[in-house]
């Protein structure tokens, strides 16, 4: 059997800049990244797609905020399913279209897919992700009176709400998404990291107000599914050591060893390049497979063995 791969495509990829942010912006990069996507195809790989969704999720949440006393707020956990539908829906499309021009015949499906996270995770306890527009102190404060909700200043930028991050522990829709992969449909699923939904004491799922790291949630889905290789697309062609001084310097590969040794060194920064290395150790460590970073326009290339940064066993 062909090779899987599973590609995790970031959402600021999708916002090239701040005079690109429209849907038709976002859709005309998505069309950009499928023509690669098709390639890997022609390559003879089977393809399964999550995405990031941090930007969409806080227009949502800024709409809701522009329309405060005249609409509802809309939960967290349907700002993630909404993201999930609508970029879903521009891969499907996007891919559907690029296929047809090179003649190729499959089918893409959009997985809306739940992700079990643990109601205990401390990191409800220490809530750290930013979510939504900066706000002043005044209107921080109404918030935190209001909404119930956690604030923090944010780097002198102004004042922030701040959502728990926790650790995937379960892909709800694995079943449905390892069938329509195993049938040959490309699947797209776990986007935005997953809907965060905890189990409450009868059993039942319960969406939660949280944001789950999307590599890490690639991390798990591609450790489950057993996939010959983790991509995670982003806004370099290569890590780099000694990121933005002169000793900067890109590399090609690294070890999960030495990935280790990097992040102690402190190499790679929170909220950027580190939760996607730790992601990629993870899968490396627990699979024995190969993990990959580049970008859009170097994926083939680096699938090819000709360019981006592997970690490897």
């Amino acid at each position: 059997m062909s090779q899987l791969v599973v590609l995790a495509i970031g959402g600021n990829s999708l916002i090239k800049d701040t005079s690109h942010m429209a849907v038709k912006d976002q859709y005309q990069s998505v069309v950009e990244t499928s023509q690669y996507m098709v390639t890997l195809l022609t390559m003879g790989y089977r393809l399964v797609i999550t995405h990031g969704n941090g930007p969409q999720v806080g227009f949502i949440l800024r709409r809701s905020e522009l329309a405060r006393g005249e609409l509802h707020i809309v939960p967290l956990d349907s700002c993630g399913a909404d993201t999930q539908g609508a970029i879903g829906y521009h891969i499907q499309m996007a891919l559907h279209n690029a296929m047809r021009q090179q003649g190729v015949q499959r089918t893409v499906a959009t997985i809306v897919t739940q992700v079990l996270v643990d109601r205990a995770d401390p990191a409800f306890q220490h809530p750290t992700k930013p979510i939504g527009s900066f706000m002043d102190q005044a209107q921080a404060e109404q918030h935190r009176r209001e909404d119930g909700w956690e604030i923090m200043e944010d780097a002198g930028r102004g004042y922030r709400r701040v959502v728990a991050s926790p650790q995937p522990q379960e892909i709800i829709e694995f079943d449905a998404i390892k069938t329509l992969l195993d049938h040959q449909m490309i699947v797209v699923a776990a986007g935005g990291g997953g809907i965060p939904v905890i189990r409450d004491a009868a059993g039942n799922l319960v969406g939660v107000e949280a944001v789950i790291d999307k590599d890490c949630a690639s991390s798990l889905l591609a450790r489950k599914l057993k996939a010959d290789l983790l991509v995670i697309s982003t806004g370099v062609k290569q890590v780099c050591l000694n990121f933005g001084t002169p000793q900067q310097h890109p590399v090609a590969r690294m070890t999960v060893a030495e990935a280790r040794t990097y992040i102690r060194d402190g190499h790679f920064a929170p909220g950027s390049m580190l939760p996607k290395i730790q992601a990629l150790i993870e899968f490396v460590a627990m699979t024995g497979n190969e993990g990959l970073i580049t970008d859009p326009e170097n994926l083939v290339a680096a699938v090819a063995g000709q360019t981006g940064t592997r970690i490897v066993p």
